[in-house]
């Protein structure tokens, strides 16, 4: 197979196990029956923008040319940080694009990755959002009307707890269960005041709080690695070893792991 990455595809079958496909440009990879075997990804030393399909030398916002990176709305910093949304001051890079995608539902939600943090997503985006991370546990807690105002009730909740992976804790094993609706039900109360404020500014129907049953998400993995080390295709082309499991947008090998994600854009060839 030759083409460019894509961030991993994966759904949750009956048994709540993690299915993997990777996008190798216009073909799909099923990786979970790999599991066990060698594989071998190798970059070519072309990158080709995922918007625009230039060649560029630099990959920037996970799969774009620096042009694109600039102008798009979805590379934009309020994608990583809602609550600096800056449309209703009239400078949206896109604003169609950000009717689009901002100004619909929202979720927060806890997870429990390499322990408990808050997040947020879009109501079409769970549970993909807790994979890509690499949750074990997931429960939604508060859907509200746009993407901004998830990331005023994200921040208050992240003054108590983590609203980032640790990626090497997470690589290294599953995180003990949590009981994530107690919680909820012991942070909710804490953030009393803020929701107040948001609600009077917003309306009363803009943040509405849940009550969801907590998912719980296995993943595909024979052996976890004790010592983290990362391949990195600007450093060494070649990505080869016994896949040993997937988890997040990981690839776990006996060699060492590899952010699929980050390297979106690059063209490789696959052999297995």
């Amino acid at each position: 197979m030759l083409g460019t990455l894509r961030k991993m595809r994966s759904h949750l079958d009956e048994n709540h196990v993690v299915q993997y496909q990777l996008p190798v440009g216009e073909e799909l990879l099923d990786l979970n029956l790999l599991i066990g075997q060698q594989l071998t990804l190798t970059h070519t030393g072309n990158i080709f923008c995922c918007s625009c399909g230039k060649k560029t030398k630099k990959s920037y916002s996970q799969g774009h040319c620096y042009v694109c990176m600039q102008k798009l709305a979805s590379c934009d910093m309020c994608i990583m940080k809602p609550e600096t949304c800056h449309y209703a001051a009239g400078t949206c890079r896109e604003p169609s694009w950000g009717e689009a995608n901002c100004f619909v539902p929202h979720y927060v939600y806890l997870s429990n990755t390499s322990g408990v943090k808050v997040g947020i997503t879009r109501h079409t985006q769970l549970p993909t959002r807790w994979i890509d991370q690499g949750a074990t546990q997931g429960l939604p807690i508060f859907k509200v009307e746009t993407r901004l105002l998830s990331g005023l009730v994200e921040t208050a909740l992240a003054k108590m707890i983590a609203d980032k992976t640790n990626w090497r804790t997470m690589l290294k094993g599953n995180a003990d269960d949590l009981d994530l609706k107690q919680q909820a039900e012991t942070l909710i109360p804490q953030i009393a005041e803020r929701l107040k404020e948001i609600t009077a500014e917003h309306g009363e129907f803009a943040v509405s709080q849940l009550d969801e049953t907590i998912q719980t998400i296995n993943y595909p993995v024979s052996e976890f690695p004790t010592k983290i080390s990362s391949h990195n295709f600007d450093k060494n082309p070649e990505v080869s070893g016994i896949l040993k499991g997937i988890k997040g947008q990981y690839l776990i090998f006996d060699t060492g792991v590899i952010n699929v994600r980050k390297f979106g854009s690059y063209e490789v060839s696959v052999n297995y």
